[in-house]
């Protein structure tokens, strides 16, 4: 079986690196003509920090990441509201990291190398379009280099190209927008020492905005900014994607805050770069795709980067469709229960992000005892609604095929 991933994006590349541990030939397009270390930081929960390591790479995660001890709501003063432990404080056998998310993209793009072969990652190449024949795929993209055209065969086709998914779009025919929450979102790694505990991830919230704040190592510290600007709606043609953000218009609704000595304002501003986009989602599909073709991550469940979650269950939508693929020679019937098991535990996380995200809001302005019974209630809700457990998933079976 030869399984033809379009994206090499953290769930793609985990897909392949998934594929090829479970004995099945994969290897990956994608449109970008080079790889760099883009974007600011992210978290990997324990549940998919599991699986990199059950991949063999739990030295070189380790070695990136800086493993939160707790999560920590605060006033715009600094003043502690409520807090919990994360990761192995919490119980669970695996920690959870915060990392670049450039240079985890790298780590997995250098391991899939190593394992699959050089040529493994096709850059420059874009999707087009796709045809089913029995049992192959006949796959066409473009080489954006040359703007030749090109057919490409394999018994499976992968969708793990993002937001704006290709593959999700030639596969339906319907509506399905873009659902905007009203939030502005603005992001930025600055220079910074940690702060509180030392790792402490922060949440800190006053009115309309919102901050998160985390270290992602090397004396570095990502930032979140999260404004409510407009009520939630479709969103338009114009709502702009990782754009140049200015500091101008982010800074004000941040003027006077702190976090431990943390000056706030001062953190924003020492920002190289500052990106700006909104915080938006979809609606759950019914099906993630036909045939032998499928979809994973963020071309099937985008969600609100609110429970630090996306990268996470992309990492687990590449490891049980490694796992369905590696049980079954009947393609279409490994993919149909790779989608039925996937779909309804990301749509479980979708609805509570977007859940979770109004909770956050409706405690700004709360105080003592009740500012700590919201906020405990909260992150209880959601753990149990996404499987976050610890115990749950200690105790699960690897999903490594036998």
């Amino acid at each position: 079986m030869t399984v033809l991933v379009a994206g090499a994006g953290i769930g793609g590349l985990t897909a392949a690196l998934s594929l090829h541990a479970a004995g099945i030939d994969a290897a990956v397009v994608e449109s970008v003509r080079e790889i760099r270390p883009l974007g600011v930081g992210i978290n990997l929960q324990p549940h998919a920090v599991r699986e990199l390591t059950e991949l063999g790479l739990g030295d070189e995660l380790a070695a990136i990441g800086v493993p939160p001890a707790e999560l920590v709501y605060c006033d715009p003063s600094g003043a502690v509201l409520h807090s919990e432990p994360l990761g192995l404080d919490r119980g669970y056998r695996w920690p959870q990291y915060s990392v670049h998310r450039g240079e985890l993209q790298l780590m997995l793009l250098t391991a899939v190398r190593e394992r699959l072969g050089a040529d493994a990652v096709r850059t420059a190449t874009r999707l087009t379009g796709f045809t089913e024949d029995g049992d192959t795929l006949r796959v066409r993209v473009l080489d954006r280099r040359t703007g030749g055209q090109e057919v490409l065969e394999a018994e499976v086709l992968v969708g793990a190209d993002g937001l704006h998914s290709v593959t999700r779009g030639l596969l339906r025919t319907d509506d399905d927008p873009l659902l905007w929450s009203g939030v502005r979102m603005w992001r930025g790694v600055s220079p910074g020492k940690p702060f509180l505990t030392g790792r402490s991830m922060a949440i800190v919230r006053d009115g309309d905005a919102e901050l998160v704040a985390y270290p992602i190592g090397r004396d570095r510290i990502n930032w979140v900014c999260l404004v409510r600007v407009a009520p939630p709606g479709p969103l338009g043609e114009d709502a702009g994607w990782n754009r140049p953000g200015l500091l101008s218009d982010v800074l004000p609704h941040y003027a006077g805050w702190s976090l431990d000595r943390l000056d706030v304002p001062g953190l924003l501003a020492g920002a190289d770069r500052i990106l700006e986009y909104p915080m938006a989602d979809r609606e759950p599909l019914r099906s993630w795709g036909r045939g032998r073709v499928t979809l994973l991550g963020d071309a099937a469940h985008p969600m609100y980067p609110v429970g630090a979650n996306g990268a996470s269950q992309a990492i687990l939508d590449a490891r049980f469709l490694a796992r369905e693929l590696a049980r079954s020679a009947d393609v279409p019937t490994a993919l149909v229960r790779y989608a039925d098991e996937r779909r309804e535990a990301t749509a479980a996380v979708v609805h509570a992000n977007r859940a979770m995200n109004q909770g956050i809001e409706e405690g700004a302005g709360a105080t003592g005892r009740t500012a700590t019974e919201h906020y405990a209630r909260i992150s209880d809700v959601y753990r149990r609604t996404t499987g976050g457990d610890a115990e749950a998933l200690n105790a699960r079976p690897s999903l490594t095929p036998r």
